[in-house]
C-alpha cells in the first residue's frame, strides 16, 4: 500500500475557514493525502464558530490571540510554532488561504522549511501597498515563495505571468468560496417574502478605520432618511476601532439592525434576502454576485475586478455622497436594479477544491 503524502492545511481567520473547507474534504476524501488542519486562531471567536458548523476536526491549535495584539506579535508567535509542527510531520506540502498574516507565516515557515507551498486565491492585486493593507503586501511576497499558485481567475493568473512567475506553477481553479457557497445554498430552505427592502452592510477593513467608517455611517443614515422602506441589517466585527464608532452612530436608529457576525449559514441567508449590499468584504464580492446581489464595493481599489467589470458590483469608495447617489440609483431606478441584479459566476462552478487537489498530487 501507497503511503500517503501529508498535507498541512493552515488558516486562522472564519474567511480562510469558509474557503479552505472544500479544500479540506477534499484531500480527505483522495486516494493519495493525509490532511493535518492546522489553526492559528488569528480571530478565535469567529474561526470556532466556522469550525463548529462545518464539523473540521483540528490537529493542531496555535491560539495565538491576544487583545491588542500588533501584527509583529501575531507573526513572533506563530513562526516557532508552525516551525514545530513542519518538523513533526514532515509535510509533502503547506498550503493556506488568502492574503492574512496566518498566511503570510505559513508561507515563510514552509520556505525555511524547503517545504513546497501551495497558495491559494492567489495572484490577487491592488498594486497599492496600502490598500488594503498589510493584505496586500503579504500576498505580493507570499508569491515570490509559492510552488503552486492556485489562481481563482485568468485576470489572476495573468497579474502572477506579469511578475515573473513561471507560467508552469500557475493553475487558474476558480475560488473555493464558490464551492462552500452552492453546497450550503443547497442545503437551505427558499427566501422567504420579505417586508420593505433591506440592505446587508458589512464594513471592518482595517484602512476603513477613522474617518472613512463615519463616512460609511452617515451616508447609511441619509439612505434610510430618504427611503422610509428600506432597512438596514449590519453584522458588526468585533474589532473595537468598528465596534465604538457604529454603536455610536447607528446604534439607536429604528430601521438598523446591529447585530454579532452571524453564522455562515445566516449570513448566506442574508445574502439571499438581501435588496443590495454594501460591503468591504472581499469574500461578499465573490459570493454575492452568484446569488444575483448588486453589490456597492465600499473600497477604493479592489483586488477583484470580476464583478465589477461584469457590472454586477460597483466601486464607490467611503464618500458620503458617492454612497448615497449609488445606493439611490440602485433604490430609485428598476432597469438600472435589474442590470445589477443578475447571477454572476466568474469565480468557477463549485468544484475548485478538487480540481486543487488534483493538481496538487503532481510533484512541483
Amino acid at each position: 500500500m501507497t503511503q500517503r503524502k501529508t498535507v498541512l492545511c493552515i488558516f486562522g481567520t472564519r474567511p480562510e475557514a469558509i474557503k479552505m473547507v472544500p479544500v479540506i474534504r477534499a484531500l480527505q476524501s483522495s486516494n493519495w493525502a493525509r490532511c493535518i488542519v492546522v489553526v492559528t486562531a488569528q480571530h478565535r471567536d469567529l474561526l470556532d464558530q466556522m469550525l463548529t458548523r462545518f464539523g473540521i476536526a483540528v490537529d493542531y491549535d496555535l491560539n495565538i490571540m491576544q487583545p491588542k495584539q500588533s501584527l509583529n506579535s501575531v507573526l513572533g508567535r506563530m513562526l516557532p510554532e508552525l516551525e514545530g509542527i513542519i518538523q513533526t510531520e514532515q509535510p509533502y506540502a503547506v498550503l493556506a488561504q488568502g492574503d492574512t498574516a496566518t498566511v503570510f507565516g505559513a508561507a515563510l515557515a514552509a520556505f525555511h522549511a524547503q517545504v513546497p507551498f501551495g497558495h491559494i486565491e492567489a495572484g490577487l492585486r491592488t498594486h497599492d501597498l496600502q490598500h488594503p493593507f498589510p493584505e496586500e503586501g503579504y500576498r505580493q511576497m507570499v508569491s515570490r515563495i509559492t510552488q503552486w499558485h492556485f489562481a481563482p481567475t485568468e485576470s489572476a493568473a495573468h497579474a502572477l505571468r506579469r511578475e515573473g512567475i513561471d507560467p508552469r506553477k500557475i493553475h487558474v481553479v476558480g475560488n473555493t468560496c464558490i464551492d462552500t457557497l452552492l453546497q450550503t445554498v443547497a442545503q437551505m430552505p427558499a427566501p422567504g417574502q420579505q417586508t420593505g427592502r433591506l440592505i446587508l452592510l458589512t464594513a471592518h477593513r482595517r484602512e476603513n478605520f477613522g474617518q472613512p467608517l463615519q463616512n460609511i455611517f452617515n451616508a447609511v443614515l441619509q439612505i434610510l432618511e430618504q427611503h422610509p422602506d428600506v432597512r438596514v441589517l449590519y453584522p458588526v466585527h468585533p474589532n473595537p476601532n468598528v465596534q465604538k464608532l457604529v454603536h455610536t452612530m447607528l446604534g439607536r436608529h429604528p430601521r438598523i439592525e446591529l447585530v454579532a457576525p452571524l453564522d455562515y449559514f445566516d449570513f448566506v441567508a442574508a445574502m439571499q434576502a438581501a435588496h443590495l449590499i454594501l460591503t468591504d468584504s472581499g469574500g461578499v464580492q465573490e459570493e454575492a454576485p452568484a446569488l444575483g446581489k448588486p453589490v456597492l464595493v465600499l473600497r477604493q481599489t479592489t483586488e477583484r475586478p470580476e464583478p465589477v467589470g461584469e457590472g454586477v458590483a460597483q466601486l464607490v469608495g467611503t464618500e458620503q455622497a458617492t454612497i448615497v447617489q449609488q445606493a439611490t440609483r440602485l433604490l430609485n431606478e428598476p432597469e438600472h436594479y435589474q442590470s445589477m441584479a443578475r447571477v454572476c459566476m466568474p469565480y468557477g462552478d463549485g468544484t475548485t477544491g478538487v480540481k486543487l487537489t488534483q493538481l496538487l498530487k503532481k510533484p512541483v
